[in-house]
């Protein structure tokens, strides 16, 4: 289960929670213009577009969960179980396989119109990596201008607007948009007695305006609360306040370990959040344990290069004590 988010102030933010009940080797990584990448059915890009994200490195393979390229182009994978449908290799077509997407759409397109002219012509085909199982997906596409959901079940594959630029998991996309529609009353303003005249009602506290506002952890209730935490968030334009408040509308929809179980008694958690500044190439990113923001930059590095560059997750929890002592001794920071 996952969130996924857009966000557009001065700059342009895109990122996601991701929630799962176990770790999957989870690395920050960028993938300078010169690595190869490789495709199964397709012909190979020797050279791309630079892009960073996290992913599992597996046999020199990016294994990536969401990533960014150097153009602002964003793309994101969420869990989309009992719906995606992966079809054969197809004639006439582009057969990619679901953890190709990153670097056959991100590799070669500045743009979502771009890669919109690509998926016109894609299989996403069951093609699994290395005999892992595959992993039942949908995904969303984002640039600052345009957002789209892409979502292959049964009849085929789907290219949605989104115009919310929020995606959950289950149900399909369109169920998701509908849903909003009963919750239309909602408002973060102080709320006014709309029961009848001659009813004499007063609110008696903050927030209940937004009453009915759906606080479980279902994909469903998450779309609607991420959707109202991102139309009703107010913050500045610089970086800091940005990122600040992109971690914060996640937080609306973070899963608590403990709170959700899984079939098989697990529990699942938001392993990672994260908010990149496409337009700066800046990855962000926090993990259950430590929830300091780490950055990283995608321009610091040397893009010309064919060496992928891996950055050890920041897991530990990393306090600041204003006044730790130590015998006698105050230690400050």
């Amino acid at each position: 289960m996952c969130t996924a988010l857009t966000f557009l102030k001065k700059d342009f933010y895109f990122g996601r929670n991701l929630d799962l009940e176990y770790g999957f080797g989870e690395t920050p990584v960028i993938v300078p213009r010169r690595y190869p990448l490789t495709f199964e059915k397709m012909p190979p890009q020797p050279r791309h577009f630079a892009m960073i994200g996290m992913a599992r490195l597996a046999a020199g393979v990016p294994l990536f969960a969401e990533a960014v390229n150097e153009k602002g182009l964003c793309l994101a994978g969420l869990n989309f179980p009992g719906n995606a449908n992966y079809f054969p290799i197809q004639a006439g077509k582009q057969n990619v396989a679901p953890h190709e997407l990153f670097g056959w759409l991100l590799g070669s397109c500045a743009c979502v119109e771009e890669a919109e002219i690509l998926l016109r012509l894609a299989n996403i085909a069951a093609l699994p990596f290395q005999g892992m199982p595959l992993a039942p997906l949908h995904w969303i596409l984002a640039d600052k201008r345009k957002c789209l959901v892409l979502e292959q079940t049964a009849d085929g594959l789907h290219i949605f607007d989104n115009p919310v630029g929020v995606l959950t998991n289950n149900p399909p996309f369109p169920y998701q948009m509908m849903n909003l529609n009963n919750y239309l009353n909602l408002t973060a303003h102080y709320p006014q007695n709309r029961m009848g005249q001659g009813v004499y009602l007063a609110p008696y506290g903050q927030g209940l305006g937004a009453w009915g506002l759906p606080g479980d952890c279902s994909p469903a209730s998450r779309f609607v609360r991420t959707v109202f935490a991102k139309y009703n968030s107010q913050c500045e334009e610089d970086e800091r306040s940005a990122v600040t408040q992109f971690f914060h509308i996640l937080g609306a929809a973070e899963m608590v370990r403990g709170c959700v179980r899984t079939q098989e008694n697990l529990c699942d958690e938001t392993r990672y959040n994260c908010c990149v500044n496409a337009d700066k190439g800046i990855y962000y990113y926090k993990t259950y344990e430590n929830s300091r923001i780490t950055a990283i930059e995608l321009f610091a590095e040397d893009l010309e290069t064919d060496k992928v560059f891996v950055f050890p997750l920041a897991e530990r929890q990393d306090i600041a004590f204003a006044n730790r002592k130590q015998g006698n001794e105050v230690l400050k920071s």
